[in-house]
């Protein structure tokens, strides 16, 4: 007996998210226009553009997205209201929507990079034999590691269909996905981790934060190799195979991002950059092909991918709204004085730490915890280094371990496996990487 069809969408669903796409696309033009210093756009609209584009996604977010994604909303604007009725706080109203546009900008210019081909990796060598064992899975997570510092989640889906032809995905290859991305985040510029701490911690040292953070992710690839061949069987448990040309571009990419910033406009932090030139460099790619060409790929990607990012675009931009609304009370309240710390040590890093990640596993995404903190700290310029190293720590452990992270929530819907056996088999791993992450700031802190 055939399966019946999906249904079709209506034309003025299709309208309404084609809508959708364009107002996205439009908050990424006016956001990169703002880098000129000259711009004739008031840089208000970017949020707007941004929540518009929202609004018309909204009743195509899943339920348990969109509930999150709502009371974080309503709380932050519920807060805003009580420091300006209740408190007397003075509110730019027409700024409130402005919170983390420049992170989600930079998730909407980075998803341009799947406009620059295909990934050009194997499931399987040339003989036609599969990968197995220990080496099939660091194939695994090298893989997702490396390309995904570039393409970010995108990459999960790209390897796991590959690996998903030869059969439904075993446990070890969806725990090979969601540790080499999640490990990502201790330190790849492209992350949208790295892209909120960069704006919560503008005086980051960014090489003390890869120097710690690199080997913390190099240490979760080998806790992996380690663990998961002691706990299953990997006889038959396929794994990719990456060809050295799929190194080209993530490398490319981030030589081009280090030559902006160090070089062409240094004046550019390197969310910014991000931002211009990953759209840039993509549609440079196509024009190879002609105008024609490059507009066609274009517009397919406003009307179908933009509006497929809503649930991460919605998170993010709520979550700023939280944070805003906390902070403002907060200063309200307390006159700008009161701060959770006085001092941000070694102390307060990890008591921070831990209550990020056990948030994580109470199902709350990591960027929760990580604005709610920054909105009680103030932090001095020798402090914003180690609280970027606790963030991008907490949400590397975070979104590996919690149910309802971005990873978790895509690998549940994509390849149908429970989060919660997700996190039962990732408890263990997130448990080492914390003692080793303990470790790491002690030594930062020092």
């Amino acid at each position: 007996m055939s399966r019946p069809a999906p249904p079709t969408p209506a034309a003025s669903d299709l309208l309404r998210r084609g809508l959708a796409g364009l107002t996205i696309l439009a908050g990424l033009i006016i956001q990169i226009t703002q880098f000129s210093g000259a711009s004739p756009f008031s840089p208000h609209l970017v949020g707007h553009a941004l929540w518009l584009g929202t609004a018309l996604l909204w009743r195509d977010i899943p339920s348990r997205n969109r509930r999150q994604a709502g009371w974080l909303a309503a709380i932050g604007l519920g807060l805003l209201l009580l420091a300006r009725f209740g408190f007397g706080a003075t509110i730019d109203w027409w700024a409130i929507l402005d919170a983390n546009t420049y992170v989600v900008a930079m998730l909407v210019g980075v998803s341009f990079i799947g406009l620059i081909g295909n990934l050009r990796g194997q499931s399987r060598p040339p003989g036609g034999q599969a990968i197995t064992g220990r080496r099939g899975l660091a194939g695994t997570w090298l893989g997702v590691h490396l390309l995904g510092t570039i393409l970010n989640l995108s990459t999960v889906f790209m390897v796991g269909d590959r690996l998903q032809r030869r059969g439904p995905l075993s446990m070890p290859q969806l725990l090979g996905l969601n540790r080499g991305l999640s490990s990502a985040a201790w330190w790849s510029p492209f992350f949208a981790s790295m892209g909120i701490v960069m704006t919560l911690a503008p005086e980051m040292d960014y090489a003390t934060v890869v120097m710690h953070g690199l080997p913390l992710a190099l240490c979760s690839g080998l806790l992996t190799l380690l663990e998961l061949p002691r706990r299953f069987d990997l006889s038959a448990t396929a794994g990719f195979s990456m060809s050295p040309r799929s190194l080209l571009m993530p490398v490319a990419m981030a030589g081009l991002v280090m030559l902006f910033h160090y070089g062409l406009t240094p004046q550019l932090s390197i969310v910014s950059i991000i931002t211009f030139l990953m759209p840039s460099v993509a549609l440079a790619t196509n024009l190879s092909r002609g105008p024609a060409w490059t507009l066609y790929r274009l517009r397919q990607h406003t009307l179908t991918r933009l509006p497929a990012m809503r649930g991460e675009i919605s998170l993010f931009l709520c979550a700023g709204l939280l944070t805003q609304g906390l902070s403002t009370l907060l200063d309200a309240a307390t006159g700008q004085d009161w701060t959770l710390f006085a001092d941000f040590g070694i102390a307060q890093a990890s008591l921070s730490f831990l209550a990020i990640v056990a948030s994580a596993v109470a199902g709350l995404h990591p960027i929760i915890g990580v604005s709610v903190l920054a909105s009680m700290l103030e932090l001095a310029p020798g402090e914003q280094t180690l609280f970027a190293f606790v963030a991008l720590s907490a949400w590397a452990i975070g979104t590996s371990v919690g149910p309802l992270s971005g990873i978790n929530l895509s690998l549940q819907g994509r390849y149908d496996v429970s989060g919660t056996r997700m996190m039962r088999h990732n408890l263990g791993y997130a448990l080492v990487m914390t003692l080793l992450v303990m470790i790491s700031l002690d030594w930062l802190a020092g």
